[in-house]
């Protein structure tokens, strides 16, 4: 793999990955000509104290772009005369710094009255804590083709994806103040995405994320009663009981969980535990690529009618990478709960039916309990049927 580095006209970095390592970026794939003016990032996170969690509020975000023409897509290559988000006629994967961020390295400079970019204090006379937004996020090019998804790339496009991934959860884990790296893709209008070009994003947050540190709490309670690790139980009963197994490799296993929240949700775990991206060996590299795209075709074809073709109904998906947290003790190495956390891939629709959404209601949307309308085991028969 070749890594080009440079930096867009209002300083964002912009990181091009070849998987030819001979490739060459000239002066036109790294320059820049569009006079743009730095965006302040007024990105800030406040505590809430009743929930006891984080939430990030960016409200310099309402301006970023929305469902631009397929003519005026940011991140296709600049051709043409027609300058975008990467300089470059032609692209394999491409990483570059949100224009609009929800986290900022240089949201300290915009957060009044603060101390530091670590620190919270007081805002009010309730025990109300806030502190900058300090972070990263960064846009994810699959490919420069437009009219793609990912599950059009090949095994070698994906896997270079997943060495970006890789390359980014280490680079982003090394910096100073953060704590998680998430790696992920929304898909669709349904699911809320204002670009159509095929992308993903990766946040680096300046805390755990909340559901990673329920999967942590749960982890280290089965550490206490059995002495196991909590993923590793739960990857061998599916795979010694496979009827919500939908795909099984050497290396990796894709199964419906048994309390599934989403109608059709999977989730993809590598046979030998690690922690996050950059832990996995090249055997289980070499056999993601084929797995995966095996997953998400066979999602597009979960919805199609008699006479429609998977890409007529592109089924709205959200995937999502969950690591350990990234800290690091120069002494001992991760702290002994992150390296309870598995890494796995969880890929679930919003779409319950043809033409029809679950949406978040009364139940799930107020009170954090789920209601599916489709069994795990209809769901992973079904995927198992719409054999790509």
């Amino acid at each position: 793999m070749k890594k080009t580095t440079t930096k867009l006209a209002d300083g964002r970095e912009l990181i091009y990955y070849d998987a030819d390592d001979s490739a060459v970026r000239d002066a036109a794939d790294t320059l820049d000509p569009r006079p743009l003016e730095h965006v302040a990032s007024l990105s800030e996170i406040r505590h809430d104290p009743v929930l006891d969690e984080w939430v990030a509020v960016a409200s310099h975000r309402q301006g970023r772009i929305y469902h631009p023409p397929v003519d005026e897509c940011p991140l296709c290559p600049s051709r043409d005369g027609r300058h975008t988000e990467i300089p470059a006629a032609d692209y394999q994967v491409a990483v570059f710094e949100n224009r609009f961020p929800s986290l900022a390295a240089d949201a300290a400079a915009h957060y009044e009255g603060d101390t530091g970019p670590g620190t919270a204090r007081t805002t009010g006379p309730l025990p109300y804590l806030g502190r900058p937004g300090t972070g990263r996020c960064e846009v994810v090019c699959f490919t420069q083709e437009h009219d793609l998804s990912f599950a059009d790339l090949t095994p070698a496009q994906a896997r270079l994806v997943l060495d970006a991934w890789t390359d980014r959860t280490a680079e982003l884990s090394a910096m100073p103040g953060v704590e998680q790296v998430f790696c992920f893709e929304n898909r669709g209008a349904e699911i809320g995405v204002t670009l159509g070009h095929p992308h993903g994003q990766i946040y680096a947050y300046p805390f755990t994320t909340p559901r990673t540190e329920r999967m942590l709490a749960s982890a280290a309670a089965h550490r206490r009663r059995t002495g196991r690790n909590l993923f590793e139980d739960l990857l061998a009963a599916e795979r010694a009981a496979p009827e919500r197994v939908v795909v099984a490799g050497e290396h990796w296993t894709a199964f419906v969980p048994y309390a599934a929240h989403w109608p059709y949700e999977v989730h993809l775990y590598p046979n030998r535990r690690v922690s996050d991206l950059t832990a996995l060996d090249e055997d289980q590299r070499a056999e993601f690529p084929g797995i995966y795209l095996d997953l998400l075709r066979r999602f597009d074809r979960l919805f199609v009618e008699d006479g429609q073709t998977a890409q007529a109904s592109p089924t709205p998906y959200i995937a999502a990478w969950h690591q350990a947290p990234v800290r690091q003790s120069a002494a001992a190495g991760r702290p002994p709960a992150a390296t309870e956390l598995a890494l796995h891939l969880e890929l679930f629709t919003i779409r319950r039916t043809v033409g029809k959404l679950k949406f978040l209601a009364g139940s799930e949307s107020g009170m954090d309990v789920f209601v599916n309308d489709v069994s795990p085991e209809r769901a992973a028969q079904r995927l198992r049927e719409v054999a790509p």
